[in-house]
């Protein structure tokens, strides 16, 4: 960030009733920047009109040394983004405009990348419905404040499609196998459990949302620190009686799987039945697609993890299920699954092609920042892995592993029910003593 004294640059005046028909509109008040989208009819998907709107504003209030704190938020009280509006993507492609199309993507990743890198505090407040495109502009932001509102899911494979907007990076470096099976199931979480997953770094009940906004509002700087402080005044306390939706058995059933189908027929639970529904209802392609790419993303840093990404859409714009889903389901509204082709996983011969970068454009970012893991992860719950690498490291008791993680976070609430769902899973008592030991990982997810 420039060391000169910058000023945010002018905003062209406009009317009441253009501002109300501006699909993302901006807001100074005193040193918070907002950005709030603005087209509730559509659930807020995001278009290349609102990336455009965005993008340039972002950079210039990222220079500015008025700007503290930079908030996305939305209009209308069912969505905070419900994904890309494909169906306008699908429409170009249909209408020989795949220059336009593929524009979609680039922008929307660039866009994506220069919120993971940015010099100022970023804020997204996930009141109500966040997927695909949504999830893209705000999961890379340190700081991601769920509701009771907030409906999280990646259903990409759904329509054919792959996890994108920086899903090879985010989703792998979910605890365990759970951004594999948010990937390939299309599953949803909600509410508190968005907290406890770690894709929301704060929980706080949608009434208090405006107390927040106004608090952050007088921060008279630009620390992560002090941000993250006070968005914790806010916070609440998690209901003692709450079951984590992707805990216990679940979990264990999440993480343990090699060839995903089979050990799930094997399983027959009611949960395991369910899951395979699901999955055979996705599309072949995507499903296999999806899954060597987190693989691949896991070892990647965020740069190359959207450069890949840029060229699986090039790709899936050419050959694919994704036109065929995004008619039948977004377009048409059946209910029933589309036709896919091919129609199975066991006809799905050919995923090398998605990878290939041969006959596909590079995706040029707007920064060259680049990182292997978030630098913010401090203000998120803690990780399965930090929880690992402490019990395994240390000779501690169950309260004890607590208790430094509760001094780690500066007593974050939540802390607690995340150490002990973890330690109750995954911690064994050595030789009848109170020192711990983990449990060894079992098999993971490799082929479907």
């Amino acid at each position: 960030m420039s060391t000169s004294t910058n000023m945010d640059p002018p905003q062209a005046t406009t009317s009441s009733s253009s501002v109300r028909k501006a699909d993302v509109i901006h807001k100074r008040v005193f040193g918070n920047r907002i950005f709030i989208l603005n087209r509730p009819a559509a659930y807020n998907a995001l278009d290349l009109s609102m990336i455009r709107n965005m993008t340039p504003q972002l950079q210039a209030w990222n220079e500015s040394d008025l700007c503290k704190v930079i908030i996305l938020k939305a209009t209308g009280n069912k969505a905070f983004c419900a994904g890309g509006d494909v169906k306008r993507v699908i429409n170009d492609m249909e209408q020989g405009e795949e220059q336009h199309a593929i524009k979609f993507f680039e922008e929307e990743y660039q866009l994506n990348h220069l919120i993971a890198t940015l010099d100022k505090p970023f804020v997204s407040f996930l009141d109500g419905i966040t997927m695909g495109g949504g999830v893209g502009l705000s999961i890379h932001a340190p700081f991601r404040v769920a509701t009771e509102n907030t409906v999280f899911a990646m259903p990409e494979a759904k329509i054919g499609f792959f996890p994108d907007v920086g899903g090879s990076f985010f989703l792998p470096r979910f605890d365990g196998e759970v951004g594999t099976y948010l990937a390939l199931t299309g599953a949803s979480l909600k509410g508190l459990d968005v907290f406890l997953s770690g894709i929301a770094t704060h929980y706080v009940p949608s009434q208090r949302l405006p107390l927040l906004e106004n608090r952050l509002s007088e921060i008279e700087c630009d620390d992560h620190e002090v941000i993250n402080a006070v968005i914790e005044e806010f916070v609440a306390e998690c209901n003692r009686d709450h079951s984590y939706a992707l805990g216990g058995n679940v979990r264990k059933s999440i993480d343990r799987v090699e060839d995903i189908l089979k050990a799930l027929e094997q399983e027959n639970s009611a949960w395991s039945r369910e899951t395979i529904n699901t999955l055979l209802r996705m599309s072949p392609t995507s499903l296999k697609v999806a899954l060597k790419q987190l693989r691949k993303g896991k070892n990647m840093v965020i740069t190359d993890c959207f450069k890949m990404e840029y060229r699986l859409a090039q790709k899936f714009l050419k050959k694919s299920d994704f036109a065929r889903g995004v008619n039948h389901l977004l377009v048409n509204k059946e209910k029933t699954p589309p036709k896919w082709n091919p129609p199975s996983l066991e006809e799905v011969t050919d995923i090398e092609f998605y990878f290939d970068p041969h006959g596909t454009q590079e995706l040029e970012l707007l920064n060259i920042r680049s990182f292997e893991n978030y630098p913010f992860s401090r203000f998120s719950l803690p990780s399965e892995e930090e929880i690992r690498r402490v019990v395994t490291g240390e000779n501690m008791s169950k309260e004890d592993v607590v208790d430094f993680f509760l001094k780690d976070r500066i007593f974050k609430i939540g802390v607690r029910e995340k150490v002990l769902e973890v330690l109750n899973r995954k911690a064994i008592l050595l030789g009848g003593q109170e020192r711990l030991g983990w449990v060894k990982d079992e098999r993971v997810f490799t082929n479907l």
